[in-house]
């Protein structure tokens, strides 16, 4: 019983080696993936704090403002104003009614608004389509990344049967060999 329990011992060990070296590639794998996720993480965060040069920040601007009520409301009172000034204030107005020059400044307003608000809608549609594009890196790293851990759970499984099963033999070999002392006691006795 002491042989077998002397050749159990150094395999015993062996099988609890061989298990912490799987846990430490294991480990391994995790915190290297870990790192590329930061990576990846990194990159996108710095598309996002790009520097805006200044014409595209005024474009942005000019957009937000002359797409909103507060615009609208502002340019409403401004031609109501000038409506008023001219045809009830002024004995000679400036802009006599049809109010031409108005036209000539609303025309104006509008032709310079256009195309800076069609800048700025272009300058978020390249946006849009860059995080659109890392949107779809993060979710394909995330299926490989599921792929793998399916793998290693698969890798895992099949160790750990592998390593149960050469226990459940050891044991049943210990098992067969206090049988068999017992019976020799038995025999003797």
């Amino acid at each position: 019983m002491t042989t077998m329990r002397s050749t159990l011992k150094p395999t015993l060990q062996s099988l609890l080696d061989t298990e912490n070296k799987q846990q430490l590639k294991l480990n391994e794998i995790v915190v290297k993936s870990i790192e590329e996720e930061k990576l990846l993480s990194e990159k996108l965060f710095a598309f996002e704090e790009q520097n805006i040069s200044f014409q595209n920040r005024v474009a942005d601007r000019v957009a937000s403002f002359g797409g909103s009520w507060s615009f609208i409301l502002f340019f409403l009172g401004v031609m109501l104003v000038w409506m008023g000034v001219n045809l009830y204030f002024l004995s000679k107005p400036f802009d006599p009614y049809p109010f031409i020059l108005l036209n000539l400044v609303l025309s104006t307003v509008a032709a310079l608004q256009a195309p800076i608000i069609m800048m700025s809608q272009n300058r978020r549609e390249s946006k849009d389509r860059e995080r659109a594009r890392n949107d779809y890196l993060v979710n394909l790293k995330a299926e490989i990344e599921v792929r793998n851990l399916h793998q290693k759970i698969d890798l895992l499984i099949s160790e750990q049967m592998k390593t149960m099963f050469d226990i459940q033999r050891m044991q049943m070999s210990l098992m067969e060999e206090i049988r068999s002392e017992i019976s020799s006691s038995r025999k003797t006795h």
